[in-house]
């Protein structure tokens, strides 16, 4: 870049139904492991942010949950996370998942986005699963319904399209400043992305049992340059949720704080000392003062931070 040229910068939304690709898109953007990555839908419950950073550009990406119908008060506020996101955007990446059969869900996304009226580019995510001339109508549904700037098959786990989808976007961008240090790759505090780290592995050796009823809130969080230490409590709703966390002989927790270990060993070298219990906090997932301490919300305003 030369000094007449500007420098281009903005937030970019990334939107779309649960299971779509959203953080595994986020991740294979930045080049690094900010937001988690399980096959159970609404993994993602915060707005997080990964920064990438090109030669006359700084794209901040918003990584949110997916577009759903609310049933608990933590629903509620991560759909109003994904409102004001949206809001705040100065581009939205509407992503489906093009091997999926379109329906009454991806209808309501849409008309969601819409409200808004922001500028959007599609990205028709999974084409690795998809026989290539069954997107065309596919395209051609969503053109319909929203009047998007650009249309992009990708795959964004073999990184496929991935280029195109980054010209698309710090085209679309306006000019502005850099909002972040060009070495940071995301705004999340090392506390955050522990607790993220381990509720992945929970949900990974859970998921058919208790893939929304934990959450993680990390304790005690302390680091030098030898150990990392991480007391955490996973949470559940019910005393009879319990025993399937722990396992038979404590088989359960121990696995999932082998591999959260690991996990956290690739963030936080060169060791990791980490301590997990399980906690009874019943209907956690509709208690304000709950959702505020687990970062979901201010507590007593019930509004995403």
């Amino acid at each position: 870049m030369t000094d007449n040229q500007p420098f281009k910068s903005g937030f970019v939304a990334v939107v779309g139904r649960p299971n779509a690709g959203k953080s595994t898109l986020v991740n294979a953007l930045v080049g690094a492991k900010v937001a988690i990555v399980t096959p159970v839908a609404q993994t993602t419950r915060n707005r997080i942010l990964g920064v990438v950073n090109r030669p006359g550009a700084q794209i901040v990406l918003m990584d949110t949950p997916g577009i759903h119908r609310p049933l608990h008060r933590l629903n509620e506020q991560m759909m109003r996370t994904v409102r004001d996101s949206i809001e705040e955007r100065d581009l939205v990446l509407f992503i489906v998942d093009a091997s999926a059969r379109f329906g009454k869900g991806d209808e309501f996304a849409v008309n969601l986005v819409s409200q808004f009226r922001p500028r959007a580019v599609l990205l028709l995510n999974k084409i690795d699963q998809v026989r290539k001339p069954s997107l065309l109508p596919l395209m051609d549904r969503y053109a319909k319904l929203y009047p998007f700037e650009a249309l992009i098959p990708i795959s964004a786990l073999s990184r496929e399209g991935l280029e195109e989808v980054l010209k698309a976007a710090i085209k679309a961008l306006p000019d502005g400043p850099r909002y972040f240090p060009s070495d940071l790759y995301t705004d999340q505090s090392e506390r955050f992305l522990a607790g993220e780290l381990i509720r992945e592995k929970v949900i990974q050796q859970t998921r058919e049992e208790l893939p929304y009823a934990t959450a993680v809130a990390v304790e005690e969080f302390q680091v030098d340059s030898a150990l990392t230490r991480i007391r955490a409590s996973i949470l559940v709703e019910k005393e009879s949720q319990k025993p399937i966390l722990i396992g038979a002989a404590g088989g359960r927790i121990k696995l999932i704080g082998t591999e959260a270990r690991r996990e956290l060993e690739k963030v936080f070298p060169p060791k990791v000392f980490l301590h997990l219990q399980v906690k009874v906090e019943p209907g956690w997932r509709n208690d304000r003062a709950v959702l505020a301490r687990l970062g979901y919300g201010r507590e007593g305003e019930g509004t995403p931070e």
